[in-house]
């Protein structure tokens, strides 16, 4: 027997080498493991950068394993330290700075990088490509003093960099090589709807240019292209493809084609070393994708621990990907020729398409653009060369995304395989999931997430972990809607709004003392819910609590990152007058305000205000407030409609204007934004809005559960009316239902999910009598509320508190706090 433990050494801190860690740790405890990374960060997902880039997560965020992981496990970790090459004969790796270890086993995972085109000018500043942390901060850097980048590549790394970039502020061209985005992914079709999407997210495209050299002094200044034109900019990224990081085998005399070369069980032709991910190169083939990198870890790690297992015979690639905010899925062969036999369909307003490629009766490939609900099922009936049967077309391609109606069918994972990867961002499987569920006890989704590190990412795999849950527990399953709404109780929304009509409770203190909360102050999740809920639940008695608000809503502007204010005056509609704009400038040069930006919800934002002219910026202006910064009704965007466009069939301006004046101020439980078309043409862009409402020879058609952020949804199709009153009256009706039903902080985009769209329709629609409760209910609510700034003008005593605002003695008629 062993005295010591034998040593692994991985080199490469990357997803690849750490998940096979983690499969090892589980497998065995022979190993003393050592970690060489080159960057100063412990493992991060990398899946997960374009969100670093865009500002909506931090480094911190996308942290898989933190310090105190390897620490808990024993795992020596050596961050900002680069491996040079592997030495066989005294079984020592030797890093760039000299040092050396011994080894009883090597990993290598040092993964790929980007492909910087050795193209004249490639080595100008400005110059970077898009593959690790120190990328995203050198192109968050840039954001902040250049205004135009180009883009080189249009495939995933090449789009998600481009909307990254837009998103902080750049204008951003896409160059590609060929004619469609994505050509190893998407077909023709897909391909052009996803360009289509990306156009109207403010991406531009140069599309089958050949960049042949980068022109400008020290600095970049623009791309010079093969047929004679040019591309101004200032900032380029090169994101044209990505490269094995196979220099430590080159140096060490272990075989590389173009990846470094290993056999089905992950050996190089180096005597215990061994090659995982996208570095490695298998039966002449190097995937750049998650999912093979997955399985190849879960072989070596049992070869490693010596556990029984099958060799890793390569993958059949699907890709199931969100591309700044749309959903993409592709498997098998999705390019037809004349051997298929082709099964598509597509729907212009829900942005949905679905193609099936059959050989000889049998799925050969699949593709899905926008809605990719079936990803699962169809990945494994292309994986299994599954004989193409009127069941599966039923469930496949009957209803779903395409359909004209209907909920979607549920995921059958009862029919996954076992080792099928449900979380692609951390090779999460079935079989690990429920051998989570079976043999820990655990009960919810964050258990799963806490134990397995599945929905720990992205959050894109959770229905399946939840329906895998179900699936499981049977009857002891207990939804999410059921668990406490923060750590402070165990109480469910439902659960604390029941109780709060049927004991009477009227403030914060009360609920938290009667339903014996665990934190008697509470926390900044209940607070603020607590708060909306008891103003939801009696709109004229509630007394708002401004300490439970958040600092936005407490103060009714959207505080900046320098400590200013934006100021967002209402524009009913995004109609204004000469007399408005004159005033808004009047007041922006007054009060020196940075940026006048116009918004995508058809109206101005004044950036940079100081907190202590606030009131003095609003009373000049003398416009109502936005409300920009609240849980509320945000803006109704409108297009010019039958006033003036000659395709409009309605007066979409004056109906948008009609609902914004009716619903603002109400508080809801979270932002809500709606838009009104005067035709289906959709240039208010009906189909992401909470609302959406679309007019046409005969009426109206309403549209709900649309969302245009971070997690898109298309809006379902809720019902047509003639008349206007009709549609004033079931928005009304919907809101209503929303604002009773809905979790604080839960999107319209999640609540029609969650209640089910039918349920919604059956209470505003099929039920009279329940509509008209909750239109008066609704305008009830309504006539408790007021514009806030007038309120604030009113109070010196909040002006002097809150703002800091120098004023002389209030009038005795004022009212003070």
């Amino acid at each position: 027997m062993k005295a010591d433990k034998e040593k692994l050494i991985v080199i490469g801190n990357g997803m690849a080498g750490i998940s096979t860690v983690e499969q090892i740790l589980k497998l065995s405890g022979s190993y003393d493991i050592t970690v060489f990374g080159s960057e100063p960060h412990p493992n991060y997902n990398r899946i997960m950068l374009s969100y670093v880039l865009e500002g909506s997560k931090t480094i911190n965020d996308i942290i898989l394993n933190d310090l105190n992981w390897y620490e808990d496990h024993g795992i020596k970790l050596y961050t900002d330290t680069t491996v040079a090459r592997i030495d066989s004969v005294t079984r020592r790796v030797i890093t760039e700075d000299g040092a050396s270890m011994p080894y009883d086993k090597a990993i290598i995972a040092t993964g790929s990088s980007p492909l910087i085109l050795p193209i004249p000018g490639c080595d100008k500043q400005g110059v970077v490509g898009f593959r690790n942390i120190e990328d995203c901060n050198q192109m968050i850097e840039a954001a902040r003093s250049y205004r135009s980048a180009a883009v080189i590549g249009g495939g995933l790394l090449g789009l998600e960099a481009a909307k990254g970039l837009v998103s902080l502020g750049m204008q951003v061209t896409v160059v590609h090589l060929m004619e469609d985005l994505m050509e190893r992914q998407l077909d023709h079709q897909a391909a052009l709807m996803l360009k289509d999407e990306l156009e109207r997210q403010g991406i531009g495209f140069a599309m089958e240019k050949k960049t042949t050299e980068l022109i400008g002094g020290k600095r970049v200044e623009g791309l010079r292209f093969s047929d004679g034109t040019e591309l101004a900019c200032d900032f380029v990224v090169m994101a044209a493809g990505i490269k094995p990081n196979t220099s430590v085998a080159k140096a060490s005399g272990i075989a590389v084609k173009r990846g470094i070369v290993v056999d089905d069980f992950m050996r190089t032709s180096m005597h215990h070393v061994y090659a995982v991910g996208e570095c490695n190169e298998h039966r002449g083939v190097c995937y750049g994708l998650v999912a093979p990198l997955f399985e190849q870890g879960n072989v070596l790690a049992k070869h490693i621990c010596g556990v029984a297992t099958q060799p890793y015979e390569g993958s059949i690639v699907s890709t199931k990907l969100k591309i700044s905010g749309v959903d993409v899925f592709s498997a098998g062969e999705f390019i037809e020729g004349p051997m298929h036999t082709v099964i598509a369909a597509q729907n212009d307003w829900k942005h949905t398409y679905k193609k099936i490629l059959l050989q000889d009766g049998k799925i050969a490939g699949a593709v899905l653009f926008g809605d990719v609900t079936e990803a699962a099922p169809l990945q494994k009936l292309v994986k299994e060369h599954a004989l193409m049967t009127d069941d599966i077309y039923n469930e496949i391609m009957g209803g779903g995304c395409c359909g004209s109606s209907g909920a979607k069918k549920s995921l059958s994972v009862e029919t996954m395989a076992s080792e099928e990867i449900v979380c692609g961002c951390n090779g999460v499987t079935k079989q690990m999931i429920v051998e989570a569920i079976t043999e820990q006890g655990l009960t919810t989704v964050e258990e799963i997430k806490a134990c397995t590190g599945a929905t720990r990412s992205c959050g894109g795999c959770k229905p399946v972990v939840e329906q895998i849950l179900q699936y499981v527990l049977g009857d002891g399953f207990q939804s999410e809607s059921k668990q406490g709404i923060c750590g402070c109780t165990k109480l469910s929304r439902d659960e604390i709004v029941a109780e709060i009509r049927g004991k009477g409770l009227k403030t914060i203190r009360e609920v938290m003392n009667v339903l014996e909360w665990s934190h008697p102050e509470g926390c900044s999740k209940c607070r603020p819910a607590l708060n909306y809920y008891l103003g939801m639940v009696y709109p004229a008695e509630h007394e708002d609590e401004k300490a439970s608000r958040f600092v936005n809503e407490r103060l009714h502007a959207n505080i900046q990152k320098d400590g200013t204010y934006t100021v967002v005056p209402r524009m009913y509609g995004g109609v204004t007058t000469p007399e408005d704009l004159k005033r808004i400038a009047d007041v922006s040069l007054k009060y020196d305000v940075k940026v006048v930006k116009v918004t995508g919800g058809q109206r101005l934002d004044l950036i940079g205000v100081k907190k202590e002219d606030l009131p003095k910026v609003w009373e000049e202006l003398d416009m109502p407030s936005g409300y920009a910064y609240a849980k509320s009704l945000r803006t109704v965007k409108t297009c010019v409609g039958s006033q003036f466009c000659r395709f409009g069939t309605q007066d979409s301006m004056a109906m948008g204007a009609l609902l914004e004046r009716k619903f603002e101020r109400l508080d809801f439980p979270a932002k809500f934004k709606m838009a009104v078309n005067g035709c289906p043409r959709n240039c208010a862009e009906s189909c992401t809005k909470d609302i959406g409402i679309v007019g046409n020879d005969g009426g109206w058609e309403i549209f709900v559960g649309g969302n245009g952020g971070i997690k898109p949804r298309i809006a379902d199709s809720f019902c047509k009316v003639k008349t206007d009153q009709e549609l004033v009256d079931i928005c009304g009706a919907v809101i209503q239902l929303y604002r009773e039903t809905g979790k604080y902080l839960e999107r319209t985009s999640e609540w029609v999910e969650r209640m089910g769209l039918e349920a919604i329709q059956a209470a505003v629609l099929e039920d009279e009598e329940q509509r008209m409760q909750l239109l008066d209910r609704n305008n009830f609510a309504l006539q408790q509320v007021e514009e806030p700034w007038s309120q604030v003008l009113r109070q010196n005593g909040t002006r002097r508190v809150m703002y800091g605002e120098v004023i002389g003695d209030a009038p005795h008629n004022q009212l003070e706090v």
